[in-house]
């Protein structure tokens, strides 16, 4: 049982854990040691035509690569800036995008129209929130019709289907008597993403791929969802893709954590690990970018100069060398590979020149060695979230 993670000397996570005591899906192929998802060499390249005096063809290598694996019952964050990548997974994931190569298998079987399973299946396990939860629903229909929609196209009568869907109402926290009939614009932005996670959870799925779901939202219906997604999962045994922008919010809420920049992972591990013991320069640059409510932090030079170079003509080797402060010769001339640290707990880094603790400190203006605050900026936040 969970042979993945004693092979790494992992700890499985709690809420994976908890999987044991759960009734079985009729649907689990291969019981809780195998994956719910693994990705292998995932790739998706965006074709702009040809440019340029020379009408050269450029290629924007959006996601390049990839390889990852998600445990049942895990929350897995994606962090990275802007344009790294991270939706795309998503999408490519859920199959809105077919990817150019790579192969994604769920549950044990590859997601394929030829064998294995098929893209209907899979969409009927995992479904995705979007962010912009107003452009998400139909404005025509009301708020149970848009959950009841999923259902009764699966076949579900719609007497059934309105049942369920206001069933999912008060699992949000909505009372179905006053919010079935309304329309989107009728609902605040927190009260329409409760929909769209309900909406999610209408068909069952065991997978919920969560993009930047909470960022529009603000701070304190951030908390209330952030909350209520912690809650479901626990009571329906549900896996996690959560993907954001914002540290403390992805610390809060995952197990592990992916680090992506310019297409690429570069760093992957649990979240422990990756915020008190980070390897690679961009992750530590990324940790002292976080706000802080203390006054006596004090950021005296920016954690992370310049934009991410153009990925349609990335740099050779590290991605991330024209930004990072440790680049050496051997960076441009070689890329490095996801390679585990010291420790056994499946922390991997892609860096030629990883950075110890004392090191990432450092990187860190608003951190002080010693001073156990390595987690500190997210304090403030975390202990909101959990209250």
């Amino acid at each position: 049982m969970f042979a993945r993670f004693r092979t790494r000397g992992e700890t499985p996570p709690s809420d994976a854990l908890r999987l044991l005591d759960r009734h079985p899906d009729p649907r689990d192929r291969g019981g809780p040691a195998q994956p719910m998802l693994i990705v292998e060499n995932l790739k998706k390249h965006f074709d702009l035509g040809r440019t340029g005096l020379r009408g050269q063809r450029s290629v924007v290598r959006a996601v390049d690569g990839i390889g990852f694996q998600v445990a049942k019952g895990e929350t897995v964050g994606i962090v990275g800036e802007s344009g790294c990548g991270k939706s795309t997974t998503g999408r490519l994931l859920m199959h809105l995008l077919r990817p150019d190569s790579g192969r994604v298998i769920f549950d044990g079987e590859e997601v394929s129209e030829v064998r294995g399973i098929s893209v209907r299946d899979l969409r009927a396990q995992m479904q995705m929130v979007f962010q912009d939860s107003y452009a998400s629903l139909n404005p025509r229909l009301t708020i149970a019709d848009s959950i009841a929609f999923g259902p009764t196209v699966a076949g579900m009568s719609g007497t059934q289907a309105r049942a369920r869907a206001a069933s999912l109402l008060r699992m949000v926290g909505l009372d179905p008597d006053t919010h079935s009939r309304r329309y989107p614009h009728e609902l605040s932005g927190g009260q329409r993403q409760r929909v769209n996670i309900a909406r999610a959870l209408a068909m069952g799925p065991r997978v919920l791929i969560l993009d930047e779901s909470v960022s529009a939202l603000d701070k304190s219906v951030e908390a209330q969802v952030l909350n209520l997604l912690r809650e479901l999962k626990r009571e329906l045994g549900l896996t996690y893709l959560f993907i954001s922008h914002d540290l403390n919010v992805v610390q809060y809420i995952s197990d592990r954590v992916l680090v992506m920049y310019l297409g690429q992972i570069v760093e992957s591990g649990p979240v422990a690990r990756i915020y008190e013991a980070t390897r690679h320069p961009y992750t530590a640059a990324l940790l002292a970018s976080r706000p802080s409510m203390d006054p006596r932090r004090r950021v005296s030079s920016p954690p992370l100069s310049g934009d991410p170079p153009n990925p349609i003509d990335p740099p050779s080797g590290c991605r991330f060398r024209t930004r990072c402060p440790r680049a050496q010769d051997r960076c441009a001339a070689e890329m490095p590979m996801l390679t585990p640290a010291d420790d056994e707990s499946g922390h991997l880094s892609a860096c030629h020149y990883p950075l110890d603790r004392s090191q990432a400190m450092r990187l860190r203006p608003d951190a002080r060695e010693g001073d156990g605050t390595a987690s500190a900026i997210a304090a403030d936040a975390i202990s909101r979230l959990r209250a």
